[in-house]
């Protein structure tokens, strides 16, 4: 289902599950433990997540979702498998590292939602990016509803949400739904080079600002205090200190 392969301090996760790379319960299962691996991955600042096949990932398993709805289970037992989502889609957007959503193809519903709890998305113009739930009667509910209206306003989301809408990689680019986009046969290389130029970066730095991005999203929080906060961690920090002794020797 997944290959993860690290060079240096980017690791590759690559969605390797034909046809859809769609989510199932092993699929959640095996994602959790591969975080369990890079949470505790210091040599790694970067997570590169792609897809090998025609489409980035096309969501939840339909067929097991059918299994569920016809099997009477329990709304407990329904609310736990939604929280399997929530734990695993909040995971990756807290976690320590640099996460890029390189999305070449399709990435609808659950696939849009594991690339929203990315930090930064590139998509391919030929791309389609959607929640279409609207149209079984449900809604998207592993995180959709709430990180567009977060990165994008209600409007975008009623938009995106309310009327199923799938858009391609140049309008998605254009609601801020993703960073960059490209032609499909130039994304790998524009990925890449991307990413290979993100490889300097701080680790500590960039753990330090996902933390007071998340705060100024969140009402508990203060998010200039979480600002000193870190900042006083940044400035004890050896690398930190070696960092801006570089620059201004070679300046």
């Amino acid at each position: 289902m997944f290959d993860l392969s690290h060079q240096d301090n980017v690791s590759v996760l690559t969605l390797c599950h034909p046809p859809a790379n769609a989510i199932g319960h092993a699929w959640l299962a095996e994602f959790e433990k591969i975080l369990d691996q890079l949470e505790d991955n210091e040599a790694t600042s970067i997570l590169h997540i792609r897809s090998d096949q025609k489409i980035f990932c096309a969501g939840a398993d339909l067929k097991e979702y059918r299994q569920r709805m016809e099997s009477g289970e329990s709304l407990d037992q329904y609310k736990d498998y939604l929280q399997t989502f929530h734990r695993l889609f909040g995971r990756l957007e807290s976690l320590g590292k640099l996460t890029v959503a390189e999305i070449g193809g399709a990435a609808l519903g659950g696939g849009f939602e594991l690339a929203l709890s990315c930090d930064l998305r590139i998509a391919a113009d030929e791309a389609k990016l959607g929640l279409p739930e609207g149209r079984l009667g449900l809604i998207p509910g592993a995180g959709g509803t709430q990180r567009i209206t977060q990165l994008c306003g209600p409007s975008i989301a009623n938009r995106i949400i309310l009327t199923c809408e799938i858009v391609g990689g140049k309008t998605a680019l254009q609601l801020g739904l993703v960073q960059w986009a490209a032609p499909r046969a130039e994304l790998p290389a524009m990925a890449k080079e991307m990413i290979d130029g993100w490889a300097g970066l701080s680790p500590a730095a960039i753990q330090a600002a996902k933390k007071c991005i998340a705060a100024a999203q969140d009402p508990a929080q203060d998010g200039f205090d979480k600002e000193i906060e870190v900042s006083l961690e940044l400035v004890q920090n050896p690398d930190s200190l070696k960092r801006v002794v570089a620059f201004f020797e070679n300046r």
